[in-house]
């Protein structure tokens, strides 16, 4: 019988997609305050969805990576997506832009080998957490570089988000060389 062996904590990040620079900041605000202090930043990226979301959210997006201070279990993923739509929410009912949805935050975690987002989404290549939510391996570490999938958001391709992730996970690394928290394979 397989036993089950230590889980490697990962980092938390969040996407924000917005064309409001007011909701951004208080997106990496309420990030801070709810989550823990943003720790690596992507630059801006022009959010492309094929017009998906420009109904609801206009054009001209842009799209942030925010790391978060601390290293986390990823069996919370689904919480973290529920949290943020009700930041969304929040955000909506209090802010006075004309879109519905001025603010779109994606939870996700890196862990040495992938980064992962949480969707309430479903596709044939994403797995049900609980709650309404899903998750999917959105770039897998490779050959010593970020590999993408047929699947992945055009702005998950980019460099910019290669070199935010390459930074998630050299502190992933360091921190489970300190504490000696990497999974290891039975003897």
């Amino acid at each position: 019988m397989s036993a089950t062996r230590l889980i490697e904590p990962v980092v938390r990040f969040c996407a924000v997609i917005t064309r409001h620079e007011a909701a951004r900041q208080w997106a990496i605000s309420c990030l801070a305050d709810r989550w823990g202090q943003a720790t690596i930043h992507s630059p801006e990226i022009p959010f492309e969805a094929g017009g998906y979301y420009t109904a609801s959210m206009g054009s001209g997006l842009q799209k942030s990576l925010i790391a978060v201070a601390g290293f986390t279990d990823p069996g919370g993923l689904a919480d973290w997506k529920n949290e943020t739509n009700q930041w969304e929410q929040q955000y909506t009912e209090s802010s006075h832009h004309e879109e519905e949805r001025p603010l779109n935050l994606d939870p996700g975690y890196m862990t040495q080998a992938k980064l992962v987002l949480a969707t309430t989404k479903d596709r044939d290549h994403r797995m049900y957490l609980r709650d309404g939510m899903f998750a999917e391996v959105t770039l897998t570490y490779v050959g010593k570089a970020w590999q993408h999938h047929r699947w992945t958001y055009p702005s998950y391709r980019t460099a910019a988000v290669a070199e935010f992730a390459n930074q998630c996970r050299a502190d992933l690394r360091q921190h489970l060389k300190e504490t000696r928290q990497f999974r290891s394979h039975p003897q």
